[in-house]
């Protein structure tokens, strides 16, 4: 089986552009007095379909907020949040819930990645994906106000967390900070690889784990995306050990 990280087509005819951004999020943590980092990971996972509405206004109003707070209070709100969210869900700061809201402009292809860290389907090419048999695919309507004559119905795909990069491409691992017991992380290697042995077989597109700025599709899904004609994104191979 073959692996693919997904980025945006840089076609000239894909002119898409979204000035938009989710309904709620987790905040920041203020960072460690010690090593000045934040003792959470953050995150780009991203639950357009998690329903935060029913929390009381006081704390949809501060769960606006991506402001970094004492680590007391994130925790605090996190545990608000964890009982709608799904299981093995990421809840880490910038971890986002709801519908995209905003507006939209340009043409849109039939998928859709404002950035590399989200995707976006038009509903008929969700639901063709879908009927292919296409696994891990969850899309939720999104509130843009499109500004063009044929405004697209755009799905906000929420994707779940797996897998890790091979532990042969990372740098040795540096020491936790004493206080706070965080690591400073790594810079993504190029080129990176997969664990192969850490990859999920119940879904056919995945946001990395680790790394969740990285959306990755086994053949399966380019198979079916190439034979149905979407455009919108493109397919780079990433090696699995």
């Amino acid at each position: 089986m073959k692996f693919y990280a997904l980025t945006r087509d840089p076609s000239p005819r894909n002119t898409g552009n979204l000035n938009a951004s989710h309904a709620w999020k987790l905040p920041g943590v203020e960072p460690c007095p010690a090593c000045h980092l934040q003792p959470e990971m953050h995150t780009f996972a991203q639950y357009p379909c998690v329903d935060l509405s029913g929390l009381p206004p006081e704390e949809l109003k501060k769960l606006s907020s991506a402001w970094p707070v004492p680590h007391e209070e994130f925790i605090r709100r996190r545990e608000l949040v964890r009982p709608l969210a799904p299981p093995g869900a990421v809840l880490q700061p910038g971890a986002v819930f709801g519908p995209l809201q905003g507006t939209g402009l340009g043409y849109f292809g039939q998928l859709f990645m404002q950035n590399a860290m989200s995707l976006c389907m038009r509903r008929e090419a969700l639901e063709r994906l879908q009927d292919a048999g296409i696994r891990g695919l969850r899309g939720c309507p999104t509130q843009v106000r499109f500004r063009t004559k044929q405004a697209p119905e755009l799905r906000d795909i929420q994707l779940e967390s797996h897998g890790q990069l091979h532990p042969g491409c990372l740098p040795p691992e540096q020491p936790r900070c004493p206080v706070c017991n965080v690591d400073k992380g790594f810079m993504l290697p190029d080129p990176y690889w997969l664990d192969a042995t850490r990859i999920p077989e119940h879904v056919d597109i995945f946001r990395l784990g680790e790394v969740s700025g990285i959306i990755v599709a086994n053949e399966r899904l380019v198979d079916a995306v190439h034979r149905l004609e979407l455009d919108g994104v493109v397919f780079q191979e990433v090696e699995a050990r």
